[in-house]
């Protein structure tokens, strides 16, 4: 079975966003793995010295086989915390991982910030990033269900094999 991680860039500590992930997660690999909420390590990501936690959570990170990396929508792109978050990972450390963009809108408007902002940094980083990335509108939360299975469908064949 593939190592699967979940990150998840909120700055709100059990967001929607961790809801979306979870169960994006659950619903394109059958499971959401390790759970990374960055809001629990948000007063450490720039810290002089390295902190155990992030040093973990940047150890999970580099160990998986397929990430969800999810973020509510700030300023058409995704949040800062995430950002830092991935700015520790060294070059190209996400090199032959599967990566699966997600963000949680308010609008459609940024419905193609997933391809246009998201995809650019998790490729950069050396990840295969399937096709299409979520994006999920706040509106659409209460019938997930009905957003993720079609998605799910349509990007499990660029997926590991389910253990």
């Amino acid at each position: 079975m593939s190592a699967i991680v979940t990150v998840v860039g909120n700055p709100r500590s059990g967001s929607r966003t961790l809801t979306v992930a979870v169960r994006a997660a659950e619903a394109a690999l059958g499971s959401a793995g390790d759970v990374i909420d960055l809001a629990e390590l948000a007063p450490h990501l720039l810290a002089a010295e390295p902190v155990a936690a992030v040093e973990a959570a940047l150890g999970l990170v580099k160990n998986a086989d397929v990430l969800v990396l999810a973020s509510p929508t700030y300023k058409a792109t995704y949040t800062g915390l995430l950002k830092v978050f991935l700015d520790r990972l060294g070059h190209r450390a996400l090199a032959g991982k599967r990566a699966i963009p997600l963000l949680v809108m308010g609008g459609a408007q940024h419905a193609l910030a997933v391809e246009t902002h998201f995809r650019p940094l998790l490729v950069e980083l050396g990840a295969i990033v399937p096709t299409p990335g979520l994006a999920v509108l706040e509106s659409q939360i209460a019938e997930l269900d009905a957003v993720l299975k079609p998605w799910a469908e349509q990007v499990s064949a660029q997926l590991p094999a389910r253990g």
